[in-house]
C-alpha cells in the first residue's frame, strides 16, 4: 500500500468493521466512532510503519479498544472521586437583587449590556474592553455611561454624581 493512497483505500475498506467491533465492545456508538477516528489518526501518522504490518486493521482495532478502555477508566475514576467528595453543596436560589439585575440587564441594548457586564462583572478596564470588542475607548465609556443611567432607571436607583457624569 502506498502511503497516501494506500491509507485512504485501507480506511475505506476497514472503517465500518472497526466501528462495528468497537461499538460491540463498548456499547456506545458515538464513543466507538470517536475511538475509531482517533485510532485511524494515529495509524495515518505512522502509516509508513503500520502499512507493513501483517494486520494493520488489527492494529487500529487494538488502539481503538485501548482508547475505549482509557475513556472508561477516566469516567470510573471521576465517579470514584465524586463519591469520595460527595455531592456539591446545594446552591440556594438567586437573591431578589440578582433577579432584578438580570431582568434589567436584559432590557438594555446589547452593546451597553456587553460593556457593563465586562466592566462590572468581569472587572475589565475600559481599555481592555475596547480591545476585546474592537470599539474605540470613547465609545466604550459612552456605552458604560448610558448603560449605567438606563440600569439605574430600571432598578429605581439614584446614581452618585461621579458615576452619572462618567
Amino acid at each position: 500500500m502506498d502511503e497516501p493512497d494506500g491509507f485512504e483505500e485501507f480506511y475505506r475498506a476497514t472503517r465500518q468493521r472497526v466501528v462495528t467491533v468497537l461499538y460491540a465492545l463498548g456499547g456506545d456508538l458515538a464513543e466507538a466512532q470517536d475511538a475509531a477516528q482517533e485510532a485511524y489518526v494515529r495509524a495515518w501518522q505512522r502509516w509508513s510503519q503500520i502499512s507493513g504490518y501483517d494486520d494493520p486493521e488489527g492494529w487500529v482495532r487494538t488502539v481503538g479498544h485501548r482508547l475505549l478502555i482509557n475513556r472508561w477508566r477516566k469516567i470510573r475514576n471521576g465517579l470514584v472521586a465524586q463519591r469520595r467528595q460527595g455531592p456539591p453543596p446545594a446552591a440556594g436560589p438567586p437573591s431578589e437583587n440578582t433577579v432584578a439585575l438580570v431582568a434589567a440587564l436584559r432590557q438594555l441594548p446589547a452593546d451597553q449590556r456587553h460593556v457593563i457586564v465586562l466592566h462590572h462583572l468581569a472587572d475589565l478596564p475600559v481599555a481592555d474592553i475596547a480591545v476585546q470588542t474592537g470599539t474605540p475607548t470613547g465609545t466604550v465609556k459612552a456605552r458604560l455611561a448610558r448603560g449605567r443611567r438606563a440600569l439605574a432607571a430600571l432598578l429605581d436607583v439614584t446614581l452618585p454624581e461621579e458615576v452619572s457624569n462618567a
